[in-house]
């Protein structure tokens, strides 16, 4: 037997779980004042009886009379056994399930009872955190904190309705209070208070000289904190990393206090950072959230969308909040089902909504927020941008590019408005672009066919792997192989990890599945990245193309994390890895390079937990997954020549862009002025030198 789960941990779960979340996921809810009503799944109904109330942690249905938990919802809805229900829920929460009794043997027995004693030390750690932080506010020594708090225009009500506080200045001030409480420095590090120097062996506080926001789940328990420095140190601002009560693919600063102050949300927006949040609150407008660092995933909308019918995405104005909102953008088009709205809000460019607010006052930022662009025009805004829709090849790739954003949305009301809004702006019939998606769609699964038998290929034991490549041994042909005739244990034999990962589905970029960029001649590539390139083409595939260059940057880096210091300090070479600035390998190579010189992070561990639970954190892992077959030696020169050949070639595109646009311009029968044709020229002997 595997034992009794313990009444004690059974409570602690049901405590942590919203139940909202979990019976959301799989019954479509809406709000009715402090409850939410849907359909009953337990019998057939046209008019919603069911009602699930936060308050108490409770489902009922008037019509059935169903009615209980998190717990036994799952257990009914799902129909599993009681102990598997349990385990759901615990991994929910990253939790570990213990046991009682059983065939337990002693060591077992003690670890789960030193695991156990851990998770008890924990439940009042973080609060006990908060409160020293708060009292720290207080002392003389905070008078620095004190006063930039005050300039930033915080009453001492913001302040205490958000529960913020200081950590001094010094390296152990809340460990020698936390440990005086009884509370072990192996706690303090597992809930990220403290830092442990691996080198040294030093132990110390996480967070120092910072105004400190705790991170607050549903109930309005402290499980994290945020710290900000007063001057112009880095990083400006610091979250506690992941730890078995935060997951920040899945929290959202400010949602409680947002609940606390208005029962009756209707709309939320969601902004950068901490200040935002609280001097919108100052202001009289409580209803803003915040990510933690990280873009905002589909578990932070579905938690939104479970308490408002509209939410609202308030970016800078500049080039790198336009890029922000695309990618929001195409987080949020998989959960629109109707009903549900979104707005994209553009700031003026230098203004943050900490800045604006004070500036303009609660009411015109108020109107902003209501004549702020709608999904779906956004959606065909961002389709255009840079696309003359009167050339048939730009009009395809602005067709294209709205398909595959439509076809992301649910099935309903809002997906039949934006194809019939295409079919206006592209003069397409209705008909073409319904088969359209439905190619779309097969493709897509075709896609996802390649890459589940991929990974079920990669997760059998190694001998049967061994026994399919051995010669006169069965193949199983896969739905897609890389060449014609060939299985994708001949591509594991003949071709680099990441080759295959390519090949396979890994990486896939917008509708068209695989597009990596072809390597430039070997005589343009340094010799470290001839070498590599070599080994990583096989003679006889002439069909594909390469991995890309961003692919192999991430794969280095994750697989040898501490080669960020050897990178330049500023991040414009990845222009020119050949991808656009926005796409996603983009973007996750930059967040990926921000994260590791920020923390200084050793342990590839340690960088996945940081992206897990967010849209990122699945590439990553496959990358992990896969066997880095660049010997140990080699992999600093590696990227060196990686870096080298991106900031070349981000010196060649450049001027190039720059001179086919003033092209373009010229070709289209507009004027140039005398500085654009002395530019033009200029441009063009520059790039002739070049080549």
């Amino acid at each position: 037997m595997a034992g009794l789960i313990p009444q004690g941990f059974i409570d602690d779960l049901l405590a942590r779980t919203d139940v909202v979340e979990v019976v959301g996921e799989r019954v479509q809810l809406k709000k009715a004042g402090k409850s939410y009503v849907g359909l009953c799944p337990f019998h057939q109904e046209n008019s919603p009886s069911f009602n699930v109330i936060p308050d108490k942690q409770f489902y009922h249905c008037f019509g059935c009379g169903a009615s209980g938990s998190a717990l036994k919802f799952l257990m009914e809805f799902d129909r599993l056994p009681f102990p598997e229900a349990v385990e759901q829920l615990a991994s929910r929460l990253a939790l570990e399930v213990p046991r009682e009794g059983g065939n337990q043997s002693p060591h077992e027995r003690r670890e789960r009872q030193r695991r156990e004693q851990a998770r008890e030390e924990g439940v009042n750690l973080l609060e006990a955190a908060a409160d020293f932080y708060r009292q720290r506010l207080t002392e003389p020594a905070a008078q620095p904190a004190r006063e930039y708090l005050e300039g930033r225009g915080l009453s001492r009500e913001v302040m205490r309705d958000f529960g913020i506080g200081f950590a001094p200045e010094g390296w152990e001030h809340l460990k020698h209070h936390l440990s005086k409480l009884g509370v072990s420095e192996d706690v303090q590090i597992e809930y990220g208070l403290l830092i442990h120097h691996e080198e040294s062996g030093r132990r110390y506080d996480r967070f120092r000289d910072r105004v400190m926001f705790p991170i607050r789940d549903w109930k309005g328990r402290t499980i994290a904190f945020g710290g900000r420095v007063m001057g112009d140190a880095k990083p400006k601002y610091l979250n506690s990393p992941e730890t078995p009560v935060f997951h920040k693919g899945r929290e959202l600063y400010g949602l409680y206090e947002a609940r606390e102050a208005n029962r009756k949300l209707e709309r939320m927006l969601i902004v950068e950072g901490y200040m935002d949040v609280v001097a919108l609150a100052q202001y009289g407008i409580r209803n803003a959230c915040a990510t933690l660092g990280t873009a905002t995933s589909e578990e932070h909308l579905k938690r939104l969308y479970r308490l408002v019918d509209e939410v609202v995405f308030c970016f800078d104005g500049d080039k790198a909040g336009r890029q922000a909102a695309r990618r929001a953008l195409e987080t949020v088009l998989e959960v629109m089902i109707d009903g549900r709205q979104a707005r994209f809000l553009f700031l003026p460019e230098g203004e943050d909504p900490d800045s604006l607010v004070r500036s303009e006052g609660q009411e015109a930022f108020g109107k902003r927020v209501t004549c702020a662009s709608g999904l779906s025009e956004f959606l065909f805004e961002q389709a255009a941008e840079g696309r003359d829709l009167k050339r048939m090849e730009q009009l395809e790739r602005f067709v294209t590019q709205a398909l595959e954003w439509i076809s992301r949305v649910p099935e309903g009301v809002l997906r039949s408005l934006l194809l019939k809004e295409l079919e206006r702006r592209s003069g397409l019939e209705r008909e073409r672009l319904d088969a359209m998606l439905v190619e779309r769609a097969a493709a897509r699964e075709a896609q996802q066919a390649r890459l589940r038998q991929h990974q079920q290929l990669r997760q059998q034991p190694q001998h049967l792997q061994q026994q399919q490549r051995q010669p006169g041994a069965p193949r199983s042909a896969p739905a897609a192989s890389p060449q014609d005739g060939a299985t994708l244990s001949d591509a594991q034999d003949e071709w680099s990890s990441l080759e295959a990962m390519a090949d396979a589905g890994f990486g896939d970029s917008e509708s068209d599945g695989w597009q990596p960029d072809d390597w430039q001649s070997h005589g343009e590539m340094s010799a470290g990245q001839g070498a590599q390139a070599s080994r990583a083409t096989p003679a006889r595939s002439q069909k594909r193309t390469s991995v890309s260059m961003l692919t192999r940057l991430l794969h280095l880096l994750v697989h040898e994390p501490q080669l960020v210091a050897e990178l330049p300090d500023a991040n414009e070479w990845i222009e020119g890895a050949g991808e656009p600035v926005d796409s996603e390998d983009a973007q996750l190579l930059n967040d990926v390079v921000r994260l590791l010189k920020a923390g200084q992070y050793r342990s590839p561990q340690v960088l996945l937990a940081h992206f897990l639970g967010t849209a990122q954190g699945p590439r990553l892992e496959q990358l992990a997954a896969r066997e880095l077959l660049i010997p140990r030696d080699v992999r600093s020169e590696e990227l060196k020549g990686l870096v080298e050949h991106c900031q070349h070639q981000q010196a060649r595109t450049t001027p190039e862009a720059e001179y086919q646009a003033l092209l373009a311009k010229e070709k289209r029968g507009e004027k140039l002025s005398a500085e654009e044709k002395q530019r033009l020229m200029a441009l063009l002997m520059e790039l002739a030198t070049r080549r």
